[in-house]
């Protein structure tokens, strides 16, 4: 995934401590950095100041560096005009269009300047905008698209809102990002209330909300605030977008059951009322040469990840993520347990959908 942090020159960071930012976020495998550049609190002439060598460590780590465009933006760059070449020289490699553009603009932009790259307004977004798109020849092969942030308490998108914009954008083959929040590390000024995509992730750990946007279709994710943790950081460098992922904690310390949960699963396309059934996990366990022995046959709660055993004949290896409780059966193991704050995510794995868990430490799984 080309998931991003956030750089705000000028505002709330030191230089020094938004080029640690950069070097962090590479490290971790992070490829793009978003920045806006008409913020009204921002220190203008310390902006000028940092941008450029911010630019040029972006560069130097290869990394895409996204920026929104307006009057205002021209204004502090000291460019006469919209010029996307202008923009290019200064290290910003994709131009985030909003108000002011035309689908006419849009679509001889992408043709004129093939250096660049050029993002949509993901949360205005609507149909007629992108047939009149592509009826203008946009190359979409040069377009992509990113929603909004909210600084102001009660304002985010809501699920509804941000998965039918997707939709839209999906149908024309446009990759779409989303942004979360930091919790534990400093929230840009001047409110500091977190800046989400969605209003529900604006207290909510960035790393579940990462995973909740991808569940929800979103093909990139930008942690938004100024100053995130090393351990956000950290996750969103490792966040899949080809599956949803769920913390969970083991309940088994049965070396074929833990060998069997760290693989990748599908849901089965005949999609079970009451659970979550794996396409793979009985050709796996075949394929081991193993036995699952009865172990720890207790009551299946919504959560549970359940592991049928040898009494239950040929189902030994059938893994499944409980929807609805169920009594606890002699012949079907509870290996492990979703963490509470993550079974908002279960109704997101539809069928064919990829999953896979996430344990507590890496020694868990071993």
């Amino acid at each position: 995934m080309d998931n991003g942090i956030s750089l705000y020159p000028g505002l709330d960071n030191t230089p020094d401590e938004n080029l640690l930012l950069l070097a962090k976020a590479a490290r971790a495998g992070i490829r793009r950095v978003f920045t806006s550049l008409h913020i009204p609190e921002t220190n203008v002439e310390a902006l000028k100041k940092e941008l450029g060598l911010l630019l040029k460590a972006a560069r130097h780590r290869r990394m895409e560096v996204i920026s929104d465009v307006s009057p205002a933006t021209l204004k502090l760059l000291d460019l006469p005009e919209f010029n996307p070449t202008a923009f290019r020289m200064l290290g910003i490699t994709t131009l985030r269009l909003d108000y002011g553009f035309t689908a006419e603009d849009i679509a001889s932009l992408t043709h004129r300047f093939p250096e660049m790259r050029f993002q949509l307004n993901a949360s205005t977004i609507t149909h007629r905008l992108l047939q009149d798109l592509k009826d203008a020849g946009t190359d979409f092969a040069r377009i992509d698209a990113l929603h909004n942030f909210y600084p102001r308490r009660g304002t985010g998108l809501s699920e509804p809102a941000l998965v039918h914009a997707n939709i839209l954008l999906h149908r024309y083959g446009i990759r779409v990002g989303a942004f979360v929040p930091s919790q534990d590390g400093r929230r840009r000024s001047p409110l500091k209330d977190g800046l989400p995509t969605l209003e529900e992730h604006r207290d909510e750990a960035a790393d579940l909300s990462a995973r909740h946007l991808v569940a929800l279709g979103c093909d990139s994710v930008v942690l938004s605030d100024s100053l995130p943790t090393d351990e956000e950081i950290t996750a969103l460098g490792q966040l899949q977008g080809d599956k949803i992922t769920l913390r969970a904690h083991l309940m088994t310390k049965d070396p074929v059951q833990k060998k069997l949960l760290a693989h990748a699963f599908t849901s089965r396309l005949d999609e079970a009322r009451d659970a979550i059934r794996a396409q793979e996990s009985r050709p796996l366990l075949k394929e081991m040469k193993a036995v699952i022995l009865p172990d720890n046959t207790t009551m299946r709660p919504i959560g549970a990840i359940t592991i049928d055993n040898r009494d239950y004949g040929r189902y030994m290896g059938e893994l499944q993520i409980i929807r609805t409780p169920q009594n606890a059966d002699a012949r079907t193991n509870v290996a492990a347990m979703i963490d509470k704050s993550e079974c908002n995510l279960l109704q997101y794995i539809t069928p064919g959908r990829k999953f896979s868990f996430q344990f507590d430490t890496e020694t868990d799984i071993i």
